[in-house]
């Protein structure tokens, strides 16, 4: 089996700077995209607005605090979607085998290119060059010869770089790593390791795969595969969709009979994303509702043919709202609304054809 070659692509600070782009007068600004309010969190932060500390899934009150001149915008997933398939089509010149991550990175198998480009690290290039002709936004990229290698990398020269760790120096490059950089090591598996001496990925492997093994299961395994640069996982193209839905967290506990509004909007709101599945319908209508102490409901509706509009799509939601048997005074802090159980419209018509 040849060497693959990786590139992860991940666009710099990508809501932010979609908003900067298209309204002049925020460029240079720190720029919070994020709903204000108690229980907002922000969801991307500009480079201007991370020198004062603020980041993604921070609470927004607190970026507040830690920079006041920021400027809050809300979000607008409608635009960052558009530009995000802008980006698709640019990766899809060079490779079928793309992997999103979210709207703002993806990896790419480049190991054949279309374009018969001499290395990854040309594809690489030629993509950001792309990105920013096309769509005046910057993009960072990692090339390696295995996903998480190159997503590592593609941090390396942010903002608008990229950096290349080859087959030979891979060794050398994650030896000094903190154990934080590798995938799935958070605080709490920081702690354990300090426990036994490790800070760095290079520590990692002066332990034994069976030691690792009997002191965090199977984990340990993939902890030493890690620190010896290993990842077998193949990039994976697209998969079909499984759901789409919208969900809101109120600035204050409502009643049931208060969440009619954001039902509706919601609803219009998932129907819009809904409409871009053009090859594949949902038979399944999903209400979800958290209460003020935090209790998930869930009610659904599914229908042997898919729903055809968006009015009977609220009128659903609504019913299942009507399903919730919970005391009058019980208060709700989140609604969601979704549509689930895709099927394939050629495979609707050959049911319909059975019965007919």
């Amino acid at each position: 089996m040849s060497q693959r070659k990786i590139v992860h692509v991940d666009m710099d600070a990508f809501y932010c700077s979609v908003e900067q782009r298209d309204d002049p007068g925020l460029r240079g600004k720190p720029v919070v995209v994020a709903w204000r309010g108690a229980r907002s969190v922000v969801c991307a932060a500009s480079y201007e607005a991370r020198k004062f500390g603020v980041r993604s899934a921070m609470p927004a009150i607190r970026a507040e605090r830690l920079c006041p001149d920021a400027i809050f915008v809300p979000p607008d997933f409608v635009r960052y979607k558009a530009v995000s398939r802008q980006v698709r089509e640019i990766f899809a010149r060079h490779t079928e085998l793309i992997e999103p991550l979210s709207l703002d990175e993806a990896y790419l198998d480049v190991t054949e290119n279309k374009l018969a480009l001499a290395s990854a690290t040309e594809v690489a290039l030629q993509i950001r060059q792309a990105i920013f002709e096309e769509t005046r936004l910057t993009a960072s990229a990692g090339i390696a010869p295995n996903k998480f290698l190159a997503k590592i990398a593609s941090d390396w020269n942010k903002p608008n770089g990229q950096y290349v760790i080859k087959p030979a120096a891979v060794i050398d490059f994650l030896t000094p790593l903190p154990v934080g950089r590798l995938p799935g090591v958070g605080k709490v598996m920081e702690a354990r390791l300090a426990k036994l001496d490790i800070t760095t990925v290079g520590q990692i492997r002066q332990h034994t795969a069976q030691s690792l093994e009997y002191q965090f299961g199977r984990w340990g395994l993939r902890l030493h595969e890690l620190s010896m640069g290993i990842d077998n996982h193949a990039v994976v193209s697209e998969r079909p969709t499984q759901q789409i839905s919208s969900e809101d967290t109120f600035q204050e506990d409502l009643l049931l009979g208060e969440i009619t509004p954001h039902l509706l909007r919601l609803a219009e709101k998932t129907w819009a994303a809904y409409l871009r599945e053009e090859q594949r319908s949902a038979r399944t209508i999903v209400l979800k509702l958290k209460t003020s102490n935090f209790q998930t409901i869930t009610r659904s509706y599914t229908s042997d043919s898919p729903t055809e509009s968006l009015a009977d799509f609220q009128a659903i939601a609504m019913q299942l709202r009507e399903r919730v048997n919970l005391s009058g005074s019980t208060r709700f802090r989140l609604v969601g609304i979704g549509l689930a159980n895709f099927i394939d419209n050629g495979q609707i018509r050959t049911q319909q054809g059975l019965f007919s």
